[in-house]
């Protein structure tokens, strides 16, 4: 059974940094593309960050670029995303996501792109 299992989410202040993790467990990401996204309460869901296959590149949205850093270390068959400066309109379930792909460089925006997902992990940031 594939999983991808997000953690490292929490309540947290302003100004403050966490560190979200994906592992996976029933396959190996090391040919996927990977993304972040991220919905708040009463919004859909958004992309935030992606990182490709070879993680050699990596893309942001514009609100967190500077504040987001996505990394993955396929040995360890995880992603990360660093968030630092943390502002109250992060708040959302971030979710993790991804995309088999046979482009080493290529990062992927749009949800349907991506196959596999996470359960979520919640990031509350309060003033």
């Amino acid at each position: 059974q594939v999983q991808l299992v997000e953690s490292g989410g929490g309540l947290v202040q302003a100004g403050d940094s966490l560190r979200l993790s994906c592992a996976a467990s029933g396959r190996s990401n090391s040919n996927s593309a990977m993304g972040w996204f991220r919905q708040a309460p009463g919004k859909e869901r958004e992309f935030v960050a992606g990182i490709s296959r070879s993680g050699g590149r990596s893309y942001y949205k514009e609100p967190v670029k500077g504040r987001f850093t996505i990394s993955r270390d396929n040995a360890k068959n995880t992603v990360y995303l660093q968030i630092n400066n943390l502002k109250p309109e992060d708040t959302a379930v971030y979710y993790c996501a991804a995309h088999d792909t046979d482009y080493s460089s290529a990062i992927y925006f749009n949800g349907y792109e991506y196959e596999y997902w996470g359960q979520g992990t919640q990031v509350t940031v309060s003033t």
